[in-house]
């Protein structure tokens, strides 16, 4: 008799340095001689991964003391291809993910222009094919992201990639990282509206920290398709109704925001979902990284549920509105 079949889950946020299973990195760690701080894989698990009872105090915290070695792992074209092949395939055959978005920085993988960012962008879409020629069931595309970290020109270099990989795979652009006063998100909008120009999707991390006055910009001046995290906007009714106005989709990340420290328990998260609810702003279930939070989509999707925040008719709306708010048209 045929199986029965697997619910269809989609993920639209989830950062390639922190979904890629840990022994894979190990292997890719030791294959490139990185020297590692220990010699145990426990050890090195434990280092990459959080467990439910590990908090980080902030986003510099976690940049710092997990994607540093993710990162590092994963800074070679060969490293950039098997992680982003393992991600898409296990995605899959875990949670029959069958529309997936994977979002990366070249930046942060050629070791400081060490290595070339074109073999590092098209080893990642050689993996992304390796992948998707393994499992035709699945669609799936790559994000690349800017950085607040990083200068306007090698934002806007990043930029230029994006475009000039539109059509080999390159679905997306965003910017991330850390709240920093020298960094100008009015200075970058061009960048966004290029990018929208040039026919890629537009999502902005913000909201996860920073003020609702930068919501309001991204919102009124970039106007991005989707927006990462925003879990702030249920402070300012305004901000909410706007959201539903533009049709801007929300990218939630329910353990990654409790582990970091951005929503403080499950009765906060409780609050900014009914609030999102209430005003008709539509918003999709993500991991953010399943490898280091150790989750996936329908340990997220269980989590809400048994949590009675969302109930199973909600969580399958979320996933109609992932479906609906996907980068690959």
């Amino acid at each position: 008799m045929p199986k029965k079949t697997k619910i269809k889950r989609a993920e639209l946020h989830a950062h390639l340095g922190a979904s890629v299973n840990p022994p894979i990195l190990w292997s890719i760690a030791h294959r490139q001689g990185i020297k590692l701080p220990m010699k145990n894989y426990w050890e090195f698990e434990n280092m990459i991964t959080m467990s439910k009872s590990e908090k980080n105090r902030n986003l510099d915290e976690m940049h710092n003391n997990f994607y540093h070695w993710t990162e590092l792992i994963q800074s070679s074209p060969e490293a950039v291809e098997e992680s982003v092949q393992s991600v898409i395939g296990g995605g899959y055959r875990k949670c029959n993910l069958i529309l997936q978005e994977l979002r990366f920085n070249p930046m942060f993988r050629n070791r400081g222009g060490e290595r070339d960012l074109d073999h590092i962008i098209l080893s990642a879409l050689w993996g992304l094919e390796k992948a998707l020629l393994e499992y035709p069931e699945v669609k799936a595309g790559i994000i690349l992201m800017m950085d607040r970290t990083l200068t306007f020109e090698q934002n806007s270099i990043i930029l230029k990639k994006a475009i000039k990989y539109h059509s080999q795979g390159i679905i997306g652009l965003d910017i991330a990282g850390p709240q920093r006063k020298t960094f100008s998100l009015k200075k970058h909008a061009p960048l966004f509206r290029a990018a929208r120009e040039a026919g890629l999707g537009v999502t902005v991390h913000t909201g996860e920290e920073g003020t609702l006055e930068e919501m309001r910009f991204v919102i009124k001046e970039i106007r991005p398709d989707r927006i990462g995290h925003g879990i702030i906007a249920h402070r300012d009714p305004k901000i909410l109704a706007e959201l539903a106005e533009k049709n801007i989709t929300l990218e939630l990340c329910p353990t990654s925001n409790l582990r970091n420290n951005k929503i403080k328990n499950i009765a906060e998260l409780r609050r900014i979902v009914s609030a999102f609810l209430r005003h008709g702003v539509k918003f999709t279930i993500n991991t953010d990284g399943p490898e280091m939070y150790r989750t996936n989509i329908h340990k997220e999707q269980q989590l809400l549920i048994q949590s009675k925040i969302l109930t199973e008719k909600e969580i399958v709306r979320c996933t109609r509105w992932a479906f609906e708010a996907t980068f690959m048209k």
